[in-house]
Order: C-alpha cells, then sequence, then structure tokens
C-alpha cells in the first residue's frame, strides 16, 4: 500500500512517508520495502522523486508527473528556494555533557535559547561510513539551518527536552541531524547522533506512575518529522504548502510533557 496521499493535481504527488521506510531501492538489499518502488508499482516510472528523507525521518515527501514538473520542482531544491520544515524532539543535556559533541547553542539561563542559527560545513565521517561529521577547519561542505525552540520542558529527573522547528537552508545528509547534536540538542532516538541510553517514558514524568512493568518509551523512532514543504506550483507558478500531521507518537509524548513536564515557553 502507498503511504497517505497529502497533495496530488496533474503535475504533483505527495505523500506522507512513515518512519523506516527508504525512499529508494537499498544500494546492498534490493528486498527492502522503498516508496519509490511501491509508487512505480502503483502509479507508474513516469512518477518521479524529487528530494530525499532519511528512512527514520517521517513525512512530506514529493513527487512529480512528468518531465517539465520534474525539472521545475528539481530547480528550486538545487536552487534552495524550496522552503523545508521539520519538527523535532530532542534532548537537551547539561552544559558540560552537551560540550563533548562541539559547540552548544545556550541562552543566559543555560537553556536552549528561543531561536538559534548553525552554521558548520559537513562531509562524511571517514571513520564510520553511512554518518556524516562536522569539518571545522577545511573540507566538507557549508550547511546551515535555523532553529525555534518552541517549547522546552524538564521531566522529573531534571533531564530537559525540547520541541524544536527546524528550517534548513542547504540539503545535506543528515543536516539537521548533526547540526542538532553540534547545538547540544541531539534528536531523540537518534542511534547515530544522539545519547543512546536517553529515552522518554510516563514514569519520568508522571508521579504515581502505576503502568505496565516493562514500559516503552513514548517516542521509539528517530524524533524528527518532515512537517511542511512549500514549492512555487510548476504549472501555475505559485507557492503551494504541502503539510503533514504530526505522527500519533509526537502528539501522545507532547500531551505528557505538557501535562507534566512543567513546560516553558520562549519569550
Amino acid at each position: 500500500m502507498l503511504p497517505p496521499i497529502l497533495f496530488e493535481d496533474d503535475a504533483l504527488i505527495a505523500f506522507d512517508k512513515p518512519s523506516g521506510l527508504l525512499i529508494a531501492p537499498d544500494r546492498w538489499d534490493k528486498t527492502r520495502a522503498n516508496l519509490m518502488t511501491q509508487v512505480h508499482d502503483k502509479l507508474g516510472h513516469h512518477v518521479a522523486n524529487v528530494h530525499r528523507l532519511d528512512a527514520d525521518t517521517s513525512g512530506v515527501v514529493l513527487c512529480t508527473k512528468d518531465k517539465l514538473a520534474l525539472d521545475f520542482v528539481s530547480g528550486q531544491f538545487q536552487g534552495k528556494t524550496a522552503k523545508k520544515t521539520y519538527h523535532a524532539l530532542c534532548y537537551v543535556p547539561p552544559a558540560d555533557e552537551a560540550m563533548k559533541v562541539g559547540r552548544v547553542a545556550r541562552d543566559e539561563s543555560g537553556l536552549l535559547p528561543a531561536e538559534f542559527t548553525i552554521e558548520l560545513a559537513l562531509g562524511e565521517d571517514e571513520q564510520q561510513p553511512g554518518r556524516m561529521r562536522v569539518f571545522k577547519k577545511r573540507g566538507g561542505k557549508a550547511s546551515t539551518t535555523s532553529f525555534r525552540a518552541l517549547e522546552r520542558f524538564h521531566d522529573r529527573r531534571g533531564r530537559a527536552f525540547a520541541w524544536v522547528e527546524c528550517s534548513p537552508l542547504t540539503g545535506r545528509t543528515h543536516q539537521i541531524r548533526v547540526h542538532l547534536a553540534a547545538a547540544g540538542a541531539p534528536i531523540l532516538g537518534d542511534p547515530f547522533y544522539g545519547v543512546p541510553d536517553v529515552q522518554l517514558r510516563l514514569s519520568d514524568l508522571k508521579r504515581g506512575y502505576k503502568g505496565r512493568d516493562e514500559e516503552r518509551p513514548l517516542v521509539d523512532r528517530l524524533a524528527l518529522h518532515a512537517s511542511a514543504l512549500t514549492v512555487n506550483h510548476p504549472t501555475t507558478r505559485e507557492p503551494v504548502t504541502i503539510t503533514a500531521p504530526t505522527p500519533k507518537e509526537f502528539e501522545v509524548a507532547l500531551k505528557y510533557l505538557r501535562r507534566f513536564g512543567a513546560a516553558r515557553f520562549p519569550d
């Protein structure tokens, strides 16, 4: 089955890709399910993908239905005029712990600031194939991401979390994930750049929790979602914004964080 369709007309079709689904066939394992094989099987090979999401990232994926539309929309991604908005649930370790990663964004109170921008060159990590790293002096490609901490929370153990809006101005592999880690706010559930032993459970938030002995985390995946994409339409030339609803597990986690996590909203 195809993922839910978020938008469709004669030129474009957009899907709400679930976490865990590849965009294109895997280079080594051709048996892994992927979006474009499903699309071609159902809709035909004339439908083309114009951008990528990591397999573990959910949200808006845009495709075109003919070559004219493909060329027009692809040019916007290449020219960096396509506007992409993501949301991430981040763990914000203490500044001294976060310093192990590199640069740390903090406001005067020691918390993640309401707004900040990370400009760090990124390139493939030669020591860990498939991962990216920051290049502080030479090498890498210029990469810029703007962030807004929409809500900030603490659990009963004193750990800090943040619901962050991410606006990448460039389109490097794993850009948001690496930049947030470098900012001292790695994405919850990120197996590459996050803190492996940090999980968010209801028992961490609710006093007197009486649940199952084997409690599952509220979010058991990479907590990154492609929420919106704006491009100029290939036919009308007018802007069109496609949005994907916040995943259910993110909504549940945010509900409990807001109820029990002493939410702090930026000024």
